[in-house]
């Protein structure tokens, strides 16, 4: 009997194989689904909307992709979301330096933290969940100490840098933010990097068998503190960005964050155990995410019930994706 696959065949195997063929395909029929459920989820205002909220989110999760593919992950980047903003404000309104300055200080010391907590778990060998919750509710109190709870106002702020970092643009009667175009930068050369370089086959040398890649030649433990440093950036940069969209920098900001993004990445197709990632997936887990929560809001569900459909959906995505890796193993023939 002849059992050579077809060419077709093949292709279909290995596309259905790829950890991005299930978050796209989920991507199509939410589309799909809220167009048919409410006319306005197509909508200019609609769609803009939804981009506005998308990006900030996103920069941290691309942050969480790369750590992830390491075998780590940072649970203080919801933290690091509320406090850097909160930084930066207090220096400017205290007068202590003009907001450029601010802005970097901000972004640097959000750099230490992420150094700090790489540095925990690479020389102290202590694990990235209990270094990064640590640091979560240390940096979280600080945030809420220094503002006394209470949101620092940016009314004051006129400045080149918050157009470069969230300003508005227009196509024709379409909003957009310049946060999207800084989101589809920073995933670009992050997918980049993860697809054609060799910083790529580190981390996912360091995330899959550490040993064997210190046997290589991996530097794993610095791999793994620069990936802590660039996603504490990427989180700071994301609660920049937003404490200038919405004109205030809430201490409180990012709280619950750290779990979404998470949620966000293994959708995405990220192995959560380390050694595979997908910055495309990502992006499309994103989206993913974003519309559900537009979508069921706009179709009258609850916004409470928000975290029931995600529940669902982790639950749901993780059992099709073991599912078509047994019936559709990565380079099977």
């Amino acid at each position: 009997m002849n059992t050579t696959m077809r060419p077709g065949s093949i292709l279909v195997r290995r596309l259905v194989a790829t950890p991005e063929f299930l978050p796209f395909t989920l991507v199509a029929v939410l589309i799909t689904v809220f167009a048919v459920l409410t006319p306005n989820f197509l909508s200019q205002g609609n769609i803009s909307n939804l981009l506005a909220f998308t990006p900030e989110l996103g920069m941290i999760a691309l942050g969480m992709t790369v750590l992830m593919t390491s075998g780590e992950f940072d649970l203080s980047v919801g933290s690091v979301f509320g406090f850097t903003p909160v930084l930066m404000w207090t220096l400017f309104n205290e007068g202590v330096a003009p907001l450029e300055v601010s802005l970097v200080i901000a972004l640097i010391v959000a750099v230490g933290i992420g150094f700090v907590n790489g540095w925990f778990v690479t020389r102290l060998r202590i694990p990235s969940f209990l270094v990064t919750l640590g640091m979560m509710m240390t940096i979280r109190g600080v945030a809420l100490y220094t503002t006394s709870g209470f949101p620092q106002r940016t009314w004051r702020a006129e400045s080149w840098i918050m157009d470069l970092v969230a300003g508005t643009f227009y196509i024709g009667e379409f909003r957009l933010y310049a946060s999207l175009f800084w989101f589809i930068g920073f995933a670009l050369i992050l997918g980049y990097l993860m697809t054609q370089s060799r910083i790529g086959n580190w981390i996912q040398a360091a995330g899959g068998n550490p040993v064997s890649a210190r046997a290589r030649g991996v530097r794993v433990s610095l791999t793994k503190t620069w990936l802590f440093m660039l996603t504490s950036f990427l989180a700071a940069y994301a609660g920049i960005t937003s404490s200038i969209r919405v004109s205030a920098a809430n201490p409180n900001s990012g709280t619950g964050y750290e779990l979404e993004v998470i949620a966000m990445v293994v959708i995405g197709g990220t192995a959560l155990a380390g050694g595979r990632g997908t910055i495309l997936g990502t992006v499309l887990g994103v989206l993913m995410l974003r519309m559900m929560r537009n979508g069921i809001v706009l179709i009258g569900v609850p916004g409470l019930a928000y975290n029931i459909f995600i529940g669902v959906t982790i639950l749901g995505m993780m059992a099709l994706q073991s599912y078509l890796a047994r019936r559709h193993p990565t380079g099977s023939g």
